[in-house]
């Protein structure tokens, strides 16, 4: 049983990767009724929840179906960081996870994400910070390093475990590499093997699909996997990965009736989340991924993304299942 502090999560879990656009509720609900075990909120600015800004305040939404789920944060000061945890730790998730891995640009200009990275000093008091600061169990998502010449996982991890955090998930790539070439979970493997480290490790990068987490899983020895692209528009990974480790065997693909089913609830979330403006359009980047592999779809997939109106689009929805049963037929 892998267990978090006091949050039991299975043999091996399956967790849901914090994703900036994408991890909002409507598509987390979704991923939890697939089978994810544990998930975590888009990451929050620690200056944007102190600075009260709307975005990051509304990203603090969870709700009890959810459970287990955690909080993620970004930022590179040590007291708002302290101040976010205290404000997060009000909200009453299950835990708090700071992020050291985001590669994007705008993140790493502000010296947070993997930017901590060329810095694990800086990293190991920033981390510190927040775990003095809350009594929620604290967790960090990072990278094997900044780039080829820093892969220093192995010691980031000894020295994060000993400031007290509860659990570590390494994406493996540098952030040099960004999401490029191939993830290498080799030095995923060095810190779960290193008999100093008695924390959960979860490997995260490139799993996406049943084979590959149970080759990964038996070859690296990783206590769960968090999955983040291959998640996106396909839910159904999670309960396919679990039923290839239970059984051997492989699930078929959700029929095109669970695929606008998952889309439909996706999308009627979102509206109920953001308003039916913004959420029919946020919802238009996940269409393709939905109905990806599905045969002649691309009529139907250029209306659902000019659409703008929630009946609209479950008349689209409508006819693409009754031409789909007429192709059946």
């Amino acid at each position: 049983m892998v267990r978090i502090e006091n949050i039991k999560l299975g043999d091996f879990p399956l967790l849901l990767a914090p994703m900036e656009d994408v991890s909002d509720p409507p598509f987390r609900a979704v991923c939890k009724e697939q089978g994810a075990d544990l998930m975590y909120t888009e990451f929050i600015s620690s200056e944007g929840l102190i600075r009260d800004a709307i975005k990051s305040k509304q990203k603090l939404d969870i709700f009890d179906y959810e459970r287990p789920i955690g909080i993620q944060i970004f930022g590179g000061d040590e007291e708002a960081l302290s101040l976010s945890a205290k404000i997060i730790e009000a909200t009453k998730p299950d835990l708090l996870d700071i992020n050291f891995g985001c590669p994007v640009k705008k993140v790493v200009c502000k010296g947070a994400g993997a930017a901590v990275l060329k810095d694990i000093d800086l990293m190991v008091r920033l981390t510190q910070a927040v775990v003095k600061s809350t009594s929620l169990p604290v967790t960090v998502k990072t990278r094997l390093g900044w780039d080829e010449q820093s892969k220093n996982i192995v010691e980031v991890a000894e020295r994060l475990q000993d400031v007290g955090i509860k659990a570590l998930s390494i994406h493996g790539r540098t952030r040099t590499q960004m999401y490029k070439g191939e993830a290498d979970w080799t030095l995923i493997a060095q810190v779960k093997n290193n008999p100093r480290i008695h924390i959960p490790i979860f490997g995260n990068g490139d799993i996406d699909s049943p084979q590959k987490a149970k080759e990964y899983k038996d070859r690296y020895g990783v206590d769960g996997i968090m999955i983040g692209r291959a998640a996106i528009g396909y839910p159904w990974i999670f309960r396919e990965i679990k039923h290839f480790l239970q059984t051997g065997n492989i699930l078929l693909p959700p029929t095109v009736e669970e695929r606008v089913a998952a889309c439909s609830k996706h999308l009627k979330g979102s509206v109920t989340w953001k308003g039916e403006r913004l959420g029919l359009l946020e919802m238009r980047r996940h269409y393709a991924n939905y109905l990806k592999g599905l045969s002649h779809v691309k009529e139907f997939r250029m209306k659902l993304v000019t659409a703008d109106s929630l009946s609209e689009i479950e008349e689209i929805f409508g006819l693409l299942l009754a031409y789909y049963a007429q192709m059946a037929a």
